[in-house]
């Protein structure tokens, strides 16, 4: 794996979101994805920036909508998961399970 294929605990949250968004995967929702499933605020500034890199990673596609009244004629920029990002949250998830493999809970236990 090339380090720049690896997805730090963010990136994997924003693309987690994506999936379970499906068709409705832009900025906002989004962001009220990810702080609903894991109780912590997001700024926007983070998650916009960790689309951007995903996008340049290929890991996800973004396009604009139609503009909308309803948005001041503004569009909305909806993301998808590319293959490359399906992969990529795959290779993550596997790693975390050898990881995690052969652990008991009390082993987590701090010995100081």
């Amino acid at each position: 794996m090339k380090h720049h294929d690896a997805l730090g605990e963010f990136e994997q949250s924003v693309l987690l979101a994506i999936v379970h968004l499906k068709d409705d995967a832009y900025g906002v929702t989004i962001r009220r994805e990810i702080e609903s499933r894991t109780g912590r605020s997001v700024a926007v500034g983070a998650l916009y920036t960790a689309l951007d890199r995903l996008e340049r990673k290929g890991f996800v596609r973004s396009a604009a909508s139609e503009p909308t009244p309803q948005r001041g004629g503004r569009s909305k920029r909806h993301f998808v998961l590319r293959p490359g990002g399906a992969a990529a949250l795959e290779r993550s998830r596997q790693m975390m399970r050898r990881m995690w493999a052969g652990l008991k809970p009390g082993l987590l236990r701090s010995r100081s």
